[in-house]
């Protein structure tokens, strides 16, 4: 088993046919019996207008249907050819709501006059109120859809038929306001203010392509795909298997898991020119009296789901293995941390016994468990209480944690930091982070592992960004949307000199909690999403935005130079700014191309169509290098051991000047979720150009604690311009060490779903006591 990502959440889909059952259903108030989970849901922003609606234009024969599994008990059907259904309507989008059976066929969808898709309505499982098509990328004004028999399909007199359309309303854009411009003038005397990189020019951002699910979590698994996850709701792509539109510029999938309660989508993307992630905890059923987002009968806080490699271009064969009898966690945990450790095995950090928002000392869970269950400090494959996330409390949820090049782990929750020996058991604490600056959930800051150098013997430094000094302690009722972030950036450098020194604190141009942090093959940091005011979640605040906890978004990124001198190390020179506000729930990834993906928010509930509503517009940020000469490796080395000799065939771009600077940059792209970039590393490799001027010798770093085995992206970096990133596994690819004392040991001393049984032996309602945030 080749562990390439670890994830910290709850989550997946994958699709089966057969009767429609309560898989991914949704609880009632009041009752443990899940009933049936539809995707015809209108969110708030939008409007449903079901079959009966005058709005509604109809040619040809059309027939009238009643039953209460109709949208307001109506639906009408034709089987003629050309028969068509006609709707003009005023919004930024429209979702047409339908029945698919054996019965039905195939649908040709216009939008404005134009023919934008042709749908098969077939389907072996009879199934209701389906979502058939939907756009939402409309603008903003008056639009008509066209919904047409075409009379072909895999039956004669196929039927097609209208039960609802929901229109989303939205509004006109309106101007988004930047901040003003900064005075450069003295820039070198005011640290924060937007400098000016020599090098740098025009970067690039492109709106193109659409998730189809919400992107809670993303991680890259191929140099074509990338793995989009969220909990199970209302998001466009439907249940049924019909594929809608082109997702991410080029081709999408979605499958849904009954086990899972959990979205996936697989979001293709030629990233190139050319893991197996392993998920561990995530959401209990939740619903009665406090959320309506109860959307299964199966509890995935103790989940262990097993990500396949699918390495393929249509990424055909990716599977996810969940059985909770033999694979699960030993105790609950919601907003936990997950990485990988020098064995190759994964070490799952704290989190919640259940949802919620605030962690506190009643559903607090701090231990840390590993996966595979190891017999190590007499735990038995069972959990180890780890002191730090009792004096973090209340925000330390999803802690920022790395795995260090001595071997030892760096955390960090809350205002507190330790390194901590996992062999021997041992916490090491460091400097409180200052300023009163709190950088975990609901005070998300970004957290990284700046680049690992032989240069420097791979000495280790943490940056901590962002974040918030609201008091941990205080109420939500107290708490406002219009609270500020920090604008604080803190770095330590972890040796005892560093230590001693403390951290070193500058200030980001602007204020921003929830940031994404993505390491570039340059050394540089971009930081991208967040926002100036307000605090994680939604539902929990005073002068709420919608359902938003926070306000204000950050627009513009700003790239930071770690090697640049102090007061020198931001700049927006060049940068575009965007027009998407992305907060909670927005994620950021480096893709194999050098680029950067940036995706979703959704500050909500469910979906939802109103201001910060749920967002499923993909954006492309291209450095200044992507428009430059790059250097390109041939029939690039699949594998990478330890302290190996490799020599690489590369193409270097013409330059004039005949002393190069080049790196060799290995990188784990992480997983991403709530602005932790978990895993998330760059090794530079020692390298040696031999006197041919194409063959680049480069060495397998030194070892496993330097950079945990599993896969990773390699690219050459020459003058600051790097190639196309190709994949490598990293180490002999073979799974971590299993004991099976242990595991044998958490199955026979524990229980699969724990937080659901408990409940039920409570006798309580479900999700009676359960914040609605997720």
């Amino acid at each position: 088993m080749n562990i390439l990502a670890l994830l910290s959440f709850p989550v997946l889909w994958v699709f089966a046919w057969g009767r429609e059952s309560a898989w991914n259903g949704q609880t009632p108030s009041g009752t443990d019996t899940p009933g049936p989970f539809r995707p015809y849901y209108v969110p708030p922003g939008a409007k449903s207008y079901d079959s009966s609606s005058p709005l509604i234009h109809f040619t040809g024969s059309w027939f009238d249907s009643f039953n209460s599994m109709y949208v307001a008990t109506t639906l009408r059907w034709t089987d003629e050819k050309g028969a068509a259904a006609r709707m003009t309507f005023v919004g930024t989008g429209i979702e047409w709501f339908g029945g698919l059976d054996r019965s039905h066929g195939i649908a040709a969808v216009f939008i404005d006059g134009k023919k934008v898709q042709e749908i098969d309505t077939w389907n072996n499982v009879s199934r209701k109120q389906q979502r058939i098509f939907w756009t939402f990328n409309l603008s903003y004004g008056k639009h008509t859809i066209v919904v047409r028999n075409l009379g072909k399909g895999r039956v004669d007199s196929p039927v097609i038929d209208i039960d609802a359309f929901v229109v989303t309303e939205g509004r006109t854009t309106l101007p988004i306001t930047l901040p003003p411009t900064l005075d450069l003038s003295n820039a070198a005397t005011q640290p924060g203010q937007i400098q000016s990189f020599a090098s740098q020019t025009q970067w690039t951002l492109e709106q193109k392509g659409v998730t189809g699910v919400s992107a809670m979590q993303l991680t890259v698994i191929s140099d074509t795909h990338a793995l989009i996850i969220d909990k199970v709701e209302h998001n466009p792509l439907s249940i049924g298997g019909i594929q809608h539109g082109l997702p991410c510029s080029t081709s999408g999938r979605m499958q849904l898991d009954p086990r899972g309660r959990i979205q996936l989508f697989l979001c293709r993307r030629d990233f190139s020119e050319q893991r197996n992630p392993d998920k561990r905890g995530g959401n209990p059923v939740v619903g009665g009296y406090t959320s309506a987002a109860d959307f299964g009968d199966l509890d995935g806080l103790q989940a262990v789901r097993i990500f396949e490699p699918c390495p393929s271009a249509s990424a055909a064969h990716c599977k996810i293995y969940e059985n909770h009898s033999r694979i699960r966690m030993a105790s609950p945990r919601w907003y936990n941390t997950v990485i990988r450790i020098s064995d190759g095995s994964a070490m799952i950090v704290g989190g919640s016994k259940k949802g919620g928002w605030m962690n506190n000392e009643t559903v607090n869970n701090p231990t840390i468990e590993y996966w595979p269950p190891k017999s190590i400090h007499n735990s038995i494959g069972l959990p180890i209480h780890l002191p730090f996330l009792v004096r973090t409390l209340n925000a330390n949820l999803f802690p920022i944690v790395f795995s260090l090049p001595d071997d030892r782990i760096f955390m960090a929750a809350n205002q507190d930091a330790i390194i901590y020996d996992w062999r021997t058991n041992q916490e090491q604490h460091l400097p409180r982070i200052p300023n009163e600056c709190r950088v975990t959930y609901p005070m998300a800051a970004a957290g990284l592992l700046l680049p690992l150098s032989p240069e420097d013997g791979y000495t280790p430094e943490i940056l901590l960004c962002g974040g918030s000094t609201i008091d941990d302690k205080k109420p939500g009722y107290t708490i406002s949307s219009q609270d500020l972030a920090s604008s604080q950036c803190s770095r330590l450098r972890l040796t005892d000199q560093g230590i001693a020194a403390g951290w070193t604190v500058e200030q980001m141009p602007e204020a921003r909690h929830m940031p994404d942090a993505v390491l570039l093959p340059t050394g540089e940091v971009l930081i991208v999403n967040g926002a100036r005011t307000g605090i994680s979640g939604y539902g929990n605040v005073i002068d709420q935005v919608g359902q938003s906890n926070a306000d204000n978004p950050v627009l513009t990124p700003v790239l930071y130079d770690p090697t640049a001198t102090a007061g020198r190390r931001f700049s927006s020179e060049g940068m575009r700014s965007s027009a998407i506000p992305r907060m909670y729930h927005s994620v950021a990834t480096l893709t194999p191309n050098g680029d950067i993906m940036v995706a979703g928010s959704n500050p909500n509930l469910d979906r939802s169509e109103v201001k910060y509503g749920t967002e499923y517009r993909v954006e492309w940020v291209g450095p200044p290098y992507m428009k430059k000469n790059r250097p390109l490796v041939h029939k690039p080395p699949e594998v990478l051991l330890y302290g190996q000799n490799l020599t690489l065939n590369v193409n270097f771009p013409p330059s004039t000047d005949k002393v190069r600077n080049i790196k060799v940059a290995l990188m784990d792209l992480g997983f991403v979720t709530h602005a932790v970039h978990a895993n998330s590393r760059l090794v530079y490799l020692s390298s040696s150009l031999f006197s041919d001027g194409h063959s680049l010798q480069i060495t397998g770093p030194p070892r496993p604690a330097v950079y945990p085995p599993g896969p990773g992206w390699i690219y050459v970096v020459v003058d600051g311009v790097p190639s196309v990133g190709f994949q490598v596994m990293v180490g002999n690819g073979n799974g971590p060490p299993v004991d099976h004392s242990a595991w044998d040991n958490l199955l026979k001393t524990t229980a699969a779903d724990q937080y659901e049984a408990s409940k039920k032996a409570k006798g309580k309602k479900k999700g009676k006591n359960v914040d609605s945030t997720e």
